[in-house]
């Protein structure tokens, strides 16, 4: 009788407390959208979380002296003061990256979804494969509670893979590319997505796993082959979660259509950036022909949709940047509609990035951050070959405590109850 009781008052209590302080209902895909665990579509609008937990130091305001991916610092780090040494300055870092007043400003963004990138060796002990750190699961549980508490779905990222899936700096080591071609690297990254479907196959507040982030090292068809080795092993352990399959820089046609391969409850995932990376230039023209289908209405999310519709899969825009160097209004305005446009076509979607901080600070015309330093409260750029201990404590501890500089456009229209108009100029 006495357990009766004790179950029906925690009942009771689970039902007075508000719907964000529960925890969030395991999502799934169905042909082409994200829904809830009552078969309703849900709009997911995120962030990336970069440069948290894998380091990209134009990001921050470093990177002049040489040192500009993660595997440098690590090893100018164990070189000049050991590795023991190098791990504290890494938590000192992730520790100030990103703290509770940065998970804090998320909802009054009207965001509910954060891509949280991290590189494999957040988990994976460099020096011992096949074996977590003591602390593997710190910074997870820690993200995956912290968005849980605010309504805040997480997409887990493996950003760098061991070896680097790609010749770029974001996959940790530029110039590396080794996993395609090493197999014992693509069996410890099936060990290590097994270890993170294990812990969390239960747990509602990841939305997904993002198997492998931009991995333009080998061939479209390699890359639809290994990751559905990957899938595999995956669902062996894990049955419930969404398993976002990565795009090639080529497109997603490789995939085919996912259901015919036996992978449901999947979403294919591509990071479109108008504006950018010879993608035209930032601007109302190119971001009204890619939401608004192009001027024959048969390109851009169009285009898309037809390719998704074709595979019967829903959709990650794992990445994208809608406001960057457009000022604050326009870019505030381009950013909703851009998580309209995609919300209405049931895609998830995550923004780059949350925070981007530069050595003069302020937004001008609009960083890559969406929010960034203040103006004038400056980030030094240091050298770490030469810069003392104290030195690169001290700048670490200064990304948690710099005073913030948002974009004013993007909070005033992403909670507008009514959304802009920004293509109705046809300038």
């Amino acid at each position: 009788m006495f357990t009766k009781r004790l179950l029906c008052a925690v009942g009771m209590l689970a039902a007075l407390l508000p719907a964000w302080a529960q925890p969030l209902p395991m999502l799934h895909t169905q042909g082409g959208r994200w829904l809830d665990a009552a078969g309703q579509p849900v709009a997911l609008r995120g962030i990336n979380f970069g440069n948290y937990l894998m380091q990209e130091f134009w990001m921050m305001g470093q990177g002049s002296a040489g040192i500009d991916d993660q595997c440098k610092l690590e090893a100018v780090l164990d070189r000049r003061f050991g590795y023991a040494e190098r791990e504290r300055l890494y938590r000192l870092f992730r520790d100030n990256w990103i703290t509770e007043r940065d998970w804090d400003l998320l909802p009054q963004m009207k965001l509910n979804l954060v891509r949280l990138p991290f590189i494999y060796s957040v988990l994976e002990d460099e020096k011992q494969p096949y074996q977590l750190r003591a602390d593997a699961w710190h910074y997870l549980d820690q993200a995956i509670a912290a968005a849980e508490r605010r309504g805040i779905y997480v997409v887990l990222d493996l950003h760098g893979a061991v070896g680097s899936q790609g010749w770029e700096h974001h996959s940790g080591c530029a110039g590396k590319n080794q996993y395609w071609s090493n197999a014992e690297y693509q069996q410890r990254t099936i060990w290590l997505w097994q270890q993170i479907a294990a812990r969390y196959k239960d747990r509602g507040a990841v939305a997904g796993y993002s198997i492998l982030n931009e991995p333009w090292g080998t061939t479209p068809e390699h890359l639809a082959k290994v990751m559905d080795t990957l899938y595999q092993a995956i669902r062996a352990v894990d049955p419930n979660h969404v398993i976002i399959l990565p795009g090639h820089n080529l497109g997603f046609d490789a995939y085919g259509k996912p259901a015919e391969h036996g992978q449901h409850n999947v979403a294919i995932e591509m990071h479109p950036y108008p504006g950018h990376f010879g993608w035209g230039k930032p601007g109302l023209k190119v971001h009204r022909d890619w939401l608004q289908c192009g001027s024959d209405g048969n390109s851009g999310v169009c285009e898309w949709q037809r390719k998704l519709k074709e595979r019967d899969a829903a959709f990650f825009v794992g990445e994208f940047q809608p406001w960057a160097f457009m000022g604050p209004e326009l870019g505030g305005q381009i950013m909703r509609v851009s998580y309209d446009t995609y919300s209405a076509q049931g895609w998830a979607a995550t923004a780059w990035a949350y925070k981007v901080v530069s050595n003069q600070g302020g937004q001008g015309d609009g960083t890559w951050g969406l929010v960034t330093n203040a103006r004038g409260a400056k980030i030094s750029s240091i050298d770490f070959n030469t810069a003392s201990l104290a030195e690169i404590e001290n700048l670490f501890r200064q990304f948690g405590s710099v005073p913030y500089e948002a974009i004013d456009g993007a909070q005033h229209w992403m909670n507008a109850s009514v959304p802009p108009t920004p293509f109705n100029n046809k300038k």
